[in-house]
């Protein structure tokens, strides 16, 4: 079973492209399957120069790199890893490789062994004591909402960890948010459509992860996104 594993790029920590190699190799060892590795670099960043990309280069025969100037948002990045993407399951998480390999596993087992057709990363109460306060709350309340108004069966949309087999990527594809509500727009698709068996899959957050500021910018137009989800 072939995969393809997308990460998305944007001012990574400094390292970032050995601790990403150094994940992808552990994830692979675990596996035993061919994998993919597609790094979308979305928009020009200080972190990330010709050397960085170099190394990765060097060290993964199966990678693909996708560049483009501006930054666009991580929905839009990961449309384009997907757009590329040729394994028959697709596997997304960010750049710091922010959940145990174990919970990526958890994934991909239950992907490859047609348990179901997307697996939906759903953050424990330990992932909540890590993050910043604020954050914490809008969190919450965005799953509030999504409680209230979507009436779905999975209100953590959020989480940095999903899959799905290659039937489902056409879906993903047709997604247009470009930022943070980019998951719940995928996800509501996925729900909305009825066509495909969707699991929420408990997730583990490493212990040496550090999460970046909020662009709080970004609040009002996702809400304003939200609220076309309602008419979707």
């Amino acid at each position: 079973m072939s995969l393809s594993l997308v990460l998305p790029c944007y001012n990574p920590q400094q390292g970032w492209e050995q601790n990403a190699c150094s994940a992808y190799r552990t994830f692979c060892s675990k596996i035993n399957d061919p994998v993919e590795l597609i790094v979308v670099m979305d928009g020009k960043s200080d972190s990330v120069t010709n050397g960085t990309t170099t190394f990765l280069e060097q060290n993964i025969r199966t990678l693909k790199i996708i560049k483009y100037d501006e930054n666009k948002g991580k929905g839009y990045a990961l449309r384009k890893g997907v757009e590329a993407a040729t394994g028959e399951i697709i596997l997304y998480t960010d750049i710091d490789f922010p959940y145990t390999i174990e919970s990526m596993i958890v994934i991909y087992q239950g992907l490859k062994n047609n348990e179901f057709e997307v697996g939906i990363g759903v953050k424990n109460d330990a992932y909540y004591a890590h993050v910043p306060v604020l954050r914490r709350a809008i969190s919450r309340f965005l799953r509030v909402l999504i409680k209230l108004f979507l009436s779905m069966p999975v209100t953590d949309t959020q989480c940095g960890l999903k899959g799905f087999r290659r039937n489902v990527a056409p879906l993903f594809l047709q997604t247009k948010i470009d930022r943070y509500l980019f998951d719940l727009e995928f996800v509501h698709k996925c729900f909305k459509s009825k066509k495909y068996i969707v699991k929420s899959i408990p997730v583990q957050l490493n212990e040496n992860v550090r999460f970046r500021s909020m662009d709080y910018r970004i609040l009002l137009p996702e809400m304003i996104n939200f609220i076309k989800l309602l008419f979707d």
